[in-house]
This record gives structure tokens, C-alpha cells and sequence, in this order.
């Protein structure tokens, strides 16, 4: 922010300072050279005068040689010259100052040319009192370095003012970008603790913008709205937790004892199915609430070592595995670690890998693997079932709108609402010979930091880890 709002400035600056001090240079230096050629054809001007003295009324020499001698101290070349050619002051030819001009003023009109060599030259015709005869010329060099000097003395005043005007406004955009990015900047954070689950976060709103200064009032008012429906609906999970499944434990035992007490076996049938509703019903009733808790997740999240945790559930779900006859694998070709609230990756392989043994029949095969991609970890858990149609997939994400044989629906729906809580991402698609691949991306730790930690803890690097149940 603050290197663009400077740039900006800057490039302001620049513009105004190159429409305006560029034209005002080139116009001013180019008055200075017209007043010295000026300055030097009027010089020219007095020679001529005092020349025709004394050419025309033959008057003493002394006045032209000390004017010639005082210019000559101060730089300049001058030659005077009568109709013949011959000089009667100053040098015989001034630098610059060629035959063909001085031939040109003992006959013509005067020339005046600046010399990019570095002097101004007036070659002027000496003329008789009456004004038709040429009796003489007069040639004169003039150094430009004087009036150069003050041209780059000029430039250098532009230049210096200019660098003076952008450093200064590059000091008030500097100011004015930390003005407003200080309270920007701690408002980002403060947001992005809330949304990590820490509720209570508040960003201070006296100091910056106006418009920063509101901003920040309005995302403090968010936030405490927010707050108060969370742990409102919170409270209510809690209380609607209790509610229902104290009387369908209640409700389940009274139909255990009914169906001991019963002798007629239409009535311990029909007591069965009742039992296996509420069974259902209780599932169900669980499966809510892990949706809803998942929905109103706000804990922290932390480092996590995926590669651990997917070989710990692998583990835990082999005997499981095993007595349908499915075989389990989990691959990890090394250790990576992800940002996610603690506990909530193991439930949401958890119920990937129910989901997928449910989906099976004996012989099939489930493989979880985790490893680094850019920014992520990707997680996949892919198996060899039925797999699922195009419509299916599009909302299988959604509460109720996948269920197989006895189950809720919500298996997946819990997946994607805890991956999400946690800044990642789901997806579904095809697995390579047929069946259903889940895709994890959950955000990454920088793998510097892992390095730092392993090397901390002493740990050597661990290759993949594999667990298969046949």
C-alpha cells in the first residue's frame, strides 16, 4: 500500500514538474542567449561607432584601442578593419570570423550568428557619416561560456527545486500511507483472529481515516453481533443435545425391556424394528450435531502433522477393515504438517473412511495418501466401490442429499463444513478404474518451519508410512 500510494505521488509530481520547470527552463535559457547575442551586437554596435570616428574624420586611435583593450581583458576578440582588408585595431582575424564574412560586411549588411563552438560572432559593416559607403568592418567573438554558465546554473536550480518537491513528497505520501495503513493493517489482524475462531477480537477505532476509523466501528459491531449468535446458537446445540437424547435413551431402554417381556414373536418383531428406528434416530440426531458444531467451529487452528495422524487412523480403523474384508492403505512419502483446529482432521477421516467402508463390498480397497502441493496439503482418500453419478457429486456436500443403507446423509456434509471452517477445500471425482476419490486441501505449513521443528525435536526425517489389511 504504502510503495503504491508513493509511486502515485511520485508520478504526480513528476508530471506537473515536467509539464511546468521544463518549458520554464527552455524558454528562460533560450531568453538568456538572445539578450547576450543582444548584449554583444550592441557592443558590436559601440565598435562600429567609434571605428567610423576614425576611419571617416580620421580622429586619434586612443578611445577604439582602450574600448578594444578593455573588452579584450575580458575575454573577447575583436578586429577592426578598413575598406582594404587592413587592420587598424585589435587582432587580425577573431576567432570564427571567416574571410567571406568580413568580405560580406565592408560591402553588405551586418551578421550575427551564435556559434554552437562555444562564442557569439557579430561581423557589422562600418559605414561613411552619409550612411551608402562601407568604409571598413568590424568583427567581434564574444565567449558564450558566461552565459552558458548561468544556463547551467539554471538547470541546476530546476533540477535541485525538483528533487527538493518529489523527496518532499515522497516524505508527506510516506506518512500519509503509514497514517492510513496502521490501523488497516490492525484491523486485517484483528479480522483474521476472528476468523480463526477467536470471537472476542476487537480492532481499536480511534486512530487513522475517518473512513478507517468507521470501518473499524462497523467490523467491532459485526463482530459482537456475531459473537452473540454463536454462542447463542451454541447454547442451543448444547440444550437440544441434551433434549433429545436423554429420552431416546430412555425410549430405547423401555423398548429393550418390552421386547424381553414380550412372548409373541410378531410383537418382539415389530419391537425390533422400532429399536432399529431409534438406532437411526439417534444417528441421526448425532449427525446434526456434528454438523452443527462443525458450522460453528472457533477454535485456533494449529500445526498438525498429517502424516501421523493419517497413519493413527489407519491403525485404528484396520480391525474394522478387516472384518469386512477391505483392505486399507495409507501412503505418506514423507512428513507435512497443515493448519487445522486440533482433533478436527482425525474426525473428518473418520468419517471418510466410514463412509467408504460402508460403500464397499469384500474384496474392495481404500488408500489414503497426504503430500505436499504449493501452498497445501493435499489429502485423498480413494477406494474401488460403486462410486457416484455426476448429479450425486454435485450434492453430496449437501445434509441428507447422499444416504446409503441406514446411513444419515451427513457424512460428507460434516467433511466439507469442518475442511472449510479451516480455510481448505473439497472435492469429489472419479477414482482411476472406477469408485470415489475425496480430496482434501487443507493450508500448509511452510516446509522451513517443519525442518526447524524436526531438527529441534531431534527428529530424524521419516520416510512413508504403510498399513494394509488384507
Amino acid at each position: 500500500m504504502t510503495r503504491r500510494i508513493v509511486l502515485a505521488i511520485l508520478s504526480l509530481l513528476a508530471a506537473v514538474l515536467g509539464a511546468v520547470a521544463i518549458p520554464l527552463g527552455l524558454l528562460t535559457a533560450a531568453q538568456d542567449r538572445r539578450d547576450y547575442t543582444d548584449e554583444t551586437k550592441s557592443t558590436a554596435s559601440t565598435l562600429v561607432n567609434m571605428a567610423e570616428e576614425r576611419l571617416g574624420d580620421r580622429s586619434s586611435a586612443k578611445v577604439l584601442d582602450d574600448l578594444v583593450a578593455g573588452l579584450r581583458r575580458h575575454g573577447d576578440r575583436i578586429g577592426v578593419f578598413d575598406q582594404a582588408g587592413s587592420k587598424i585595431a585589435g587582432t587580425a582575424k577573431p576567432p570564427l570570423v571567416t574571410a567571406g564574412q568580413l568580405s560580406r560586411a565592408r560591402t553588405g549588411a551586418e551578421t550575427a550568428v551564435y556559434d554552437p563552438a562555444g562564442y557569439v560572432v557579430v561581423v557589422a559593416p562600418i559605414r561613411a557619416d552619409t550612411g551608402r559607403v562601407n568604409i571598413g568592418a568590424v568583427a567581434l567573438a564574444r565567449p558564450a561560456s558566461p552565459v552558458e554558465h548561468r544556463v547551467a546554473m539554471l538547470w541546476l536550480l530546476i533540477g535541485g527545486v525538483s528533487a527538493v518537491g518529489l523527496l518532499a513528497g515522497a516524505l508527506v505520501a510516506i506518512g500519509l500511507a503509514r497514517w492510513a495503513r496502521r490501523p488497516l493493517g490492525v484491523l486485517g489482524q484483528a479480522a483474521q483472529q476472528f476468523g480463526g475462531g477467536q470471537l472476542s477480537t476487537r480492532s481499536p477505532a480511534d486512530s487513522g481515516p475517518v473512513e478507517v476509523r468507521r470501518l473499524a466501528a462497523n467490523f467491532n459491531l459485526m463482530a459482537a453481533r456475531l459473537e452473540a449468535l454463536v454462542h447463542g446458537h451454541q447454547a442451543a446445540m448444547a440444550d437440544v443435545s441434551h433434549q433429545l437424547r436423554t429420552p431416546l435413551a430412555a425410549l430405547r431402554l423401555r423398548l429393550e425391556l418390552l421386547a424381553q417381556d414380550s412372548d409373541d414373536d410378531s410383537v418382539a418383531a415389530e419391537l425390533a424394528g422400532a429399536q432399529e428406528e431409534i438406532a437411526r434416530l439417534s444417528r441421526l440426531v448425532n449427525g446434526l450435531l456434528a454438523v452443527a458444531r462443525a458450522e460453528n467451529l472457533t477454535a485456533a487452528p494449529a500445526e498438525v502433522p498429517v502424516d501421523s495422524v493419517v497413519a493413527s487412523r489407519v491403525a485404528a480403523w484396520l480391525p474394522a477393515a478387516e472384518e469386512h474384508g477391505i483392505a486399507l492403505t495409507a501412503d505418506s512419502p514423507g512428513p507435512v504438517r497443515a493448519r487445522i483446529t486440533d482433533g478436527l482432521l482425525e474426525q473428518i477421516l473418520d468419517n471418510l473412511i466410514a463412509n467408504a467402508i460402508e460403500a464397499l463390498s469384500r474384496g474392495g480397497d481404500i488408500t489414503i495418501s497426504a503430500a505436499q502441493a504449493g501452498g497445501y496439503v493435499r489429502i485423498t482418500v480413494a477406494d474401488n466401490g460403486p462410486g457416484m453419478t455426476a448429479e450425486h457429486k454435485r450434492s453430496a456436500f449437501r445434509r441428507f442429499a447422499v444416504s446409503g443403507s441406514g446411513g444419515t446423509g451427513l457424512g460428507l456434509a460434516i467433511v466439507y463444513r469442518l475442511v472449510t471452517s479451516s480455510g481448505g477445500s473439497a472435492a469429489l471425482s472419479d477414482t482411476e478404474g472406477g469408485g470415489l476419490t475425496v480430496t482434501i486441501d487443507l493450508p500448509a505449513v511452510r516446509p522451513e518451519r517443519v525442518s526447524r521443528r524436526l531438527a529441534g525435536a531431534g527428529r530424524p526425517g521419516t520416510h512413508g508410512r504403510r498399513a494394509r489389511a488384507n
